[in-house]
């Protein structure tokens, strides 16, 4: 049987709090509704975006039970199921299962630096447990294991991978799995540092799992198209150079720092980031809220700054 591969903009919600640290489930909603009105596909909860090393295992339950009750017409709805065992991780993917999900992204459980082999038989084996489809993330930077080309087809091959999310340095491992054809959707993240946004859409990838679709979702829309003509890479072109100032922004401290500031600067449900991390300020912020200017975003997306670009700036120090 033929997997259903998603394709688009695929973006990775930032977790929104309160101010005592509690999950803001109406910011959830609020965010989940404004990803569906600005043409996302698909939005993952819990990704590195969301906070989810952060979270306890009674909140991470709850977010998926509660937001797939949140869930919109149209658009897919995916959560971060790693946990610290293949055990762990099967349970998450089993109970987002059961609330619903349409699928599950799973990455290597950070800290342990497992060999390669072992990593590919953990997500061999959650898929082999899994009612729903899986996501492959590849994601060195945070887990420190980084998956070959011919690791990536390996797993891609279990009839329940649907996803693959492309996070290496190693920008020539994409046109190998392109070339490969597996039957999933080739995905990266939207780090212009990594660079494999343009490479992985140019050779037939099918969209971008992105966290700057937060702030920005009709661009990541226009960037995360498939091209199926000519008018699509012009396109993309033209929508990924003038949006890169904000991609350069979001990826200039560790995510979701960045976005998640600059998201309570303009007033969207965000709230503060969970200690020890705190919110960008000075110059740092600044960066993004000239993005935010140069783009004409208040006018884009009606967001609501704190005050000013000038004040949103003071009141966040």
């Amino acid at each position: 049987m033929s997997k259903t591969l998603l394709s688009g903009s695929f973006v990775a919600l930032i977790t929104p709090m309160n101010q005592d640290f509690s999950i803001d489930y109406g910011g959830f909603r609020t965010l989940i509704e404004f990803q569906r009105e600005n043409g996302s596909s698909g939005v993952l909860i819990m990704g590195s975006s969301g906070e989810v090393s952060m979270l306890t295992m009674e909140e991470r339950h709850a977010i998926v039970r509660t937001t797939m009750k949140q869930k919109q017409p149209g658009m897919e709805m995916w959560y971060g199921c790693t946990g610290s065992t293949t055990e762990t991780t099967i349970a998450y993917v089993q109970q987002a299962a059961a609330e619903g999900a349409d699928g599950a992204m799973i990455a290597a459980p950070a800290y342990i630096c497992a060999a390669n082999e072992d990593i590919v038989e953990y997500f061999l084996e959650v898929a082999d447990a899994s009612p729903i489809p899986l996501g492959v993330y590849n994601n060195p930077p945070r887990v420190k294991t980084d998956l070959s080309a011919e690791e990536v087809l390996r797993i891609a091959a279990h009839p329940n991978v649907q996803l693959l999310k492309e996070s290496t340095g190693r920008v020539a491992q994409a046109a190998q799995i392109a070339r490969a054809k597996p039957e999933m959707s080739l995905m990266c993240c939207c780090s212009p540092n990594l660079g494999l946004i343009v490479p992985i859409m140019s050779l037939g990838g099918h969209g971008v799992a992105n966290m700057t679709g937060n702030i920005i979702p009709r661009e990541m829309a226009v960037i995360s198209k498939p091209w199926e003509n000519f008018d699509d890479a012009q396109n993309f072109q033209a929508a990924y150079l003038r949006n890169l100032p904000m991609l350069h922004y979001a990826y200039s401290a560790i995510n979701p720092v960045p976005m998640k500031s600059l998201m309570a600067a303009m007033g969207m449900p965000a709230g503060p980031l969970r200690k020890p991390q705190k919110h960008l300020t000075g110059a740092a912020l600044q960066r993004g809220l000239d993005a935010v200017a140069e783009l004409d975003l208040v006018k884009a997306y009606g967001y609501s700054p704190v005050s000013t670009l000038g004040s949103a700036l003071a009141a966040a120090e």
